[in-house]
């Protein structure tokens, strides 16, 4: 550590930040010769306590007073009052040197501006050693330390805290990063998760985010995630419970997508992108890590899907015809939300012919009708992913999403001859009396299909994601706001 304690006021008057291997540096050194002989004046160098040559200079080598100033460049002038700073000058520019000094014709045999270097305490070696120094105390989880022969991610495997993929060690250092995506505090409670219904902090969705491989700035999607998956709405409890395939599925809508590089095209539903993938895997890694949820345990999927990994993806707003999915649930287009729906693996649907609505609307109907079985109906919900091709089809006719829904809608009635347990020699089907062979029965109840705009813009395909029983016993689709 330097000779200077990193948590000392800095003392009024002028106070400089230098460092030798810095040009600009070097070239103001006759100005901080010129302002020591004619104020109070406190020079603190980064890199060499000879440095300036022939004034006095304060040791910061530790770059303790460089990080908790926040100083990013240097050269850089602070006047001080107090123990507070009142104005700060970055780099070397006449007059803002001259503004912050009150002194005139400082430098004048230099040139009028020079940038300056950046910052050691602000290189990511060190900015990350002086995050865990000065901010390690923020974090409130246990540490594990790890033997010196054990290998990392094998300790991560061994500790049960992976989905059986390698994860990202969840360093000091990389869950200080991570909580700088978001200014909520890292002792915020974001939600109580099942099943055992632990209460899970900012930081504790942080270390999973990082364990899932997310960049800091994914943060404030994944706690909306866990936001909307630990509601009674939403059920996790449930969706991991039940020996149904299914998983929370995150849809994201709102400018954060193209902030993030989110993808919403070309296969939207597969690998490839980080943010995609490492956000659906980070809510997946809380339920897991913080709400006990593990399969063989609480989780009874018979056989599951590969989407409880994580499946994550954005919705394709630029290019769509139709409002967002987030506006479904009251929320206003452009918003940044977070839905997340209960759902198994995608299921593909092929029309390559159907160039009017009508003809495109009864294949995408039969293929509803199919939802976990022709012969079941309202209980489950299902969410389309219509893609451009197809989307076009209906928008060159008028059809807005809520004509498309209608029209699926009175294309998915089944008469109950159909649905009655034995009929066409099948014993599943819904416990109807024979006086009610005749009544036609809805596939899904009238709020019951999603509609999402997202694929690639080549290939006249769509995508059935098939819901779980919905309602009070299942699981309804949650969104919620994304917060910074």
């Amino acid at each position: 550590m330097g000779g200077v304690e990193a948590s000392a006021e800095l003392p009024s008057g002028l106070v400089a930040f230098v460092k030798r291997d810095c040009p600009t540096c070097e070239l103001v050194v006759p100005v901080l010769t010129e302002l020591a002989a004619r104020a109070d004046l406190t020079i603190y160098t980064q890199d060499d306590i000879s440095f300036p040559p022939g004034l006095d200079a304060g040791d910061d080598t530790d770059l303790g007073l460089s990080y908790r100033h926040e100083i990013e460049t240097v050269p850089t002038l602070l006047k001080v009052e107090n123990g507070h700073e009142t104005a700060r000058a970055v780099g070397w520019h006449r007059g803002d040197w001259e503004s912050l000094t009150g002194m005139s014709d400082l430098g004048t045999a230099l040139p009028e501006f020079r940038p300056g270097c950046g910052s050691l305490s602000v290189q990511p070696e060190n900015a990350a050693r002086l995050r865990v120094r000065f901010e390690g105390h923020k974090l409130g989880a246990r540490r594990v330390e790890i033997a010196s022969l054990e290998d990392e991610m094998e300790a991560l495997f061994d500790r049960g805290w992976t989905d059986g993929l390698p994860v990202v060690p969840p360093t000091e250092e990389r869950v200080l990063a991570m909580l700088e995506g978001t200014q909520r505090a890292p002792d915020e409670i974001v939600a109580t998760v099942p099943p055992d219904l632990v209460a899970c902090t900012v930081e504790k969705v942080a270390i999973n985010a990082v364990l899932a491989g997310c960049r800091p700035e994914y943060l404030p999607v994944v706690l909306a995630a866990v936001e909307a998956a630990c509601t009674d709405r939403f059920n996790i409890h449930g969706v991991l419970a039940t020996t149904m395939g299914v998983g929370p599925i995150v849809v994201v809508n709102g400018p954060i997508r193209r902030a993030l590089g989110m993808g919403s095209g070309i296969n939207v539903l597969g690998q490839g992108n980080r943010a995609n993938a490492t956000i659906g895997r980070a809510l997946q890694l809380v339920v897991r890590n913080v709400g006990g949820g593990r399969p063989g345990e609480v989780d009874r999927a018979t056989y599951g899907n590969p989407g409880k990994v994580g499946l994550c993806f954005a919705e394709d707003e630029e290019s769509s015809p139709w409002t967002p999915l987030a506006t479904d649930f009251g929320f206003e287009t452009g918003a940044n939300a977070v839905t997340v729906f209960a759902g198994e693996s995608p299921h593909n649907v092929v029309d390559q012919l159907s160039r009017d609505p009508e003809s495109l609307a009864r294949t995408l109907a039969r293929c509803l009708r199919t939802v976990h079985h022709p012969k079941l109906a309202i209980a489950f919900d299902a969410m389309m992913v219509i893609g451009p091709e197809h989307a076009r089809v209906f928008s060159k006719a008028g059809w807005d999403k809520k004509k498309v829904r209608e029209r699926l809608q009175e294309l998915t009635m089944i008469p109950g001859a159909e649905l009655m347990r034995g009929a066409d020699g099948i014993a599943e089907g819904l416990p109807l009396p024979e006086s009610m062979k005749d009544t036609e029965f809805p596939k899904f109840k009238p709020d019951a299909l999603h509609i999402v705009h997202a694929g690639g813009g080549a290939g006249l395909f769509s995508v059935i994601l098939n819901g779980w029983v919905n309602g009070a016993e299942g699981s309804d689709p949650v969104t919620k706001e994304i917060r910074p």
